[in-house]
């Protein structure tokens, strides 16, 4: 078994460092939670295909940072033996299968957890390891559509809109993975005993749904798209199209930030229909709408910068990469999140 590097391995200086992880090799969430461990300074060593095929390589160009890889087939029993063997040096295993399939290539948990009983083995899957749908295949956008989330998302009177993958696959599924490893490793300090991580986009985007569901009880958010505080309803948290087609998005949300965004405008808030009454957001939104028609996104990203009026302009990711405030912190799309005082991560 040969082990080979990336070219983009991260120094061992994060708050992870001493940490091994093996990553069987899958597609999206899981290469994003193992990304986010070796941004952290975590040892991964991902296990590839031994033919060497992997499924959309080229979109995991960023996501296979910081790793290290070997290539096995774990049809095979000397390879699998050869897994097993490297999981005893090891502390987390990731596994995006469908449930039941690592069962039957014979490292399923009971099997890996015998032979390394202080291992923390996280599984990442849409539905989750049992239930009615755990195995019907799936993607973010069906896993968002059952936990009530992508409901939430879209112009009043419009369908659904699909949020990417952000919200299910590195959200619901990636964010939560991670801290379901981190809090297992926390627990195995206590007890030297590892434990099975049950990761599912469904139940972490469902989770993130708590303030909504609040909201809703408090009879503070309606079922219409487009219709509420946070979901593009209110015009003061909205995104509106400039004079040069490019937009802004407007958070002014407290009262102060209200009165900044008033200012800059050029609006004279007494002249203005009450911001509170959600009978008034429409004239409200007409009214922002014509004014930021007057000009360029930049020329208002120019005006509100340094202000309090929360507006910022809408940048592709090349832009955002170019912008003044990623380049003075060396970030932007992409880049290693969070920040360490004593423990930094590079990449060589």
């Amino acid at each position: 078994m040969r082990i080979t590097a990336s070219e983009n391995r991260s120094v061992a200086t994060g708050p992870l460092s001493g940490l091994r992880v093996v990553e069987l090799a899958a597609i999206g969430p899981a290469p994003f939670a193992c990304m986010v461990l070796a941004d952290l300074g975590a040892e991964v060593i991902r296990v590839d295909r031994a033919d060497g095929r992997r499924s959309f390589e080229e979109w995991h160009q960023v996501l296979d940072r910081g790793r290290r890889s070997v290539a096995l087939d774990l049809k095979d029993p000397a390879d699998v033996a050869a897994l097993l063997d490297l999981l005893e040096g090891s502390d987390v295993l990731v596994e995006g299968f469908r449930p039941g399939v690592a069962e039957r290539l014979g490292i399923g948990p009971e099997v890996c957890l015998e032979r390394s009983p202080g291992l923390v083995y996280a599984r990442m899957t849409g539905w989750g390891q049992e239930g009615p749908l755990a195995l019907t295949p799936g993607h973010d956008i069906n896993y968002l559509a059952l936990s009530g989330a992508l409901h939430a998302i879209g112009e009043t009177g419009g369908p659904p809109v699909v949020p990417v993958n952000f919200l299910g696959d590195f959200g619901g599924g990636s964010m939560f993975l991670v801290a379901g490893v981190l809090a297992a490793l926390y627990e195995r300090r206590r007890t030297g005993r590892g434990k099975v991580v049950d990761a599912a986009i469904v139940d972490g985007a469902g989770a993130m749904l708590g303030m909504l569901v609040g909201m809703d009880a408090a009879g503070q958010w309606t079922h219409e798209r487009g219709a509420n505080l946070l979901d593009g309803g209110a015009p003061f948290y909205a995104c509106y199209a400039c004079a040069d087609g490019g937009y802004v998005a407007v958070g002014a949300l407290e009262e102060r930030f209200y009165a900044a965004l008033l200012r800059g405008l050029g609006l004279d808030g007494a002249a203005l229909p009450d911001r509170d009454e959600p009978g008034n957001w429409p004239e409200l939104r007409r009214v922002f709408a014509n004014r930021f028609l007057t000009a360029a996104r930049d020329d208002w990203a120019t005006l509100f910068e340094h202000t309090d009026a929360c507006v910022t302009p809408v940048l592709s990711t090349s832009e955002a990469a170019a912008h003044p405030h990623h380049q003075a912190r060396g970030s932007g799309p992409a880049t290693v999140a969070p920040r360490f005082s004593r423990t930094p991560v590079e990449f060589h």
